[in-house]
């Protein structure tokens, strides 16, 4: 499927006391300082509306940083970079579209030879499960299958860092569980660096080698807990390890002070 680790070995993200409003009345983010090293696969977790998004948007070029200094592989973000791919909660996939052409779409925008296009993103749908579905449209798969789509469109792209917004979150449990140890395998294949944004505690266990907690609005970081479990990771085999439930129980803990606001802020 190719190979990016030049790229990814100098693919760090840096956010330096970001501060960030909507208006006047909505503040989103307030002195919001996190350093993810190349290669780092990190969550973030909080309360809805905290910011988790706004921290994506932000580190994509979506939004102008109008406080603080944001670093994304040694430059200023900027809309478009092809140093970033960004995944979204909802597939994007083009209905006029094959699985096989919305699966090129990126590098295809990004310029890609079309021979070197068509192979890296047959691969990936053969990675993700597809083969046999290249040329099957978007309303002739299921929700899962869309998503396997998307993820091989992300992973198509010779993106140094990924962003994720929540990619599974639509889904039942048990194909959030083979998406979840699915992007597992694809990323120790690359070792991309990844930040990651879920609402469920055991995926951002599982995959990640940090958990970032965040306050209510305004966003803020209340605790940065490492993930000691060795890799490659399961889910399920994660559930007889008692040091699974003592993260798991940790975090649970976190997100409610977060909510209530009654915390005591951890050393990052």
């Amino acid at each position: 499927m190719g190979s990016i680790s030049a790229e990814v070995a100098s693919a760090s993200i840096e956010l330096l006391e970001v501060r960030h409003a909507f208006s006047t009345d909505v503040l989103a983010l307030s002195d919001f300082t996190l350093s993810i090293a190349p290669r780092e696969f990190v969550s973030i977790i909080g309360p809805s509306d905290c910011g988790k998004t706004t921290v994506l948007n932000l580190v994509a070029g979506l939004l102008p940083v109008q406080t603080g200094t944001i670093i994304v592989a040694g430059a200023a973000p900027t809309a478009g970079h092809h140093d970033v791919a960004y995944m979204l909660a909802r597939d994007c996939l083009y209905p006029w579209l094959t699985a096989q052409q919305n699966a090129e779409m990126g590098n295809r925008v990004r310029r890609m030879k079309p021979a070197e296009c068509s192979h890296r993103a047959r691969a990936l749908l053969h990675a993700v499960g597809l083969k046999g579905f290249e040329d099957s449209y978007p309303k002739q798969l299921s929700h899962g299958m869309r998503q396997r789509a998307a993820l091989a469109r992300t992973f198509a792209m010779l993106s140094p860092v990924l962003l994720m917004d929540e990619p599974f979150g639509a889904l039942d449990a048990q194909t959030k569980l083979v998406l979840g140890e699915l992007l597992d395998r694809l990323w120790e294949h690359e070792q991309r660096t990844v930040l990651f944004i879920t609402h469920d505690l055991a995926e951002a266990i599982a995959l990640s080698d940090r958990v970032i907690v965040m306050s209510r609005r305004p966003g803020r970081i209340i605790a940065n807990v490492k993930i000691p479990l060795p890799r490659p990771r399961s889910v399920r085999a994660m559930q007889k390890d008692p040091q699974f439930h003592e993260i798991y129980a940790q975090l649970w803990t976190l997100l409610e002070q977060a909510l209530t606001e009654e915390f005591v802020e951890d050393s990052i």
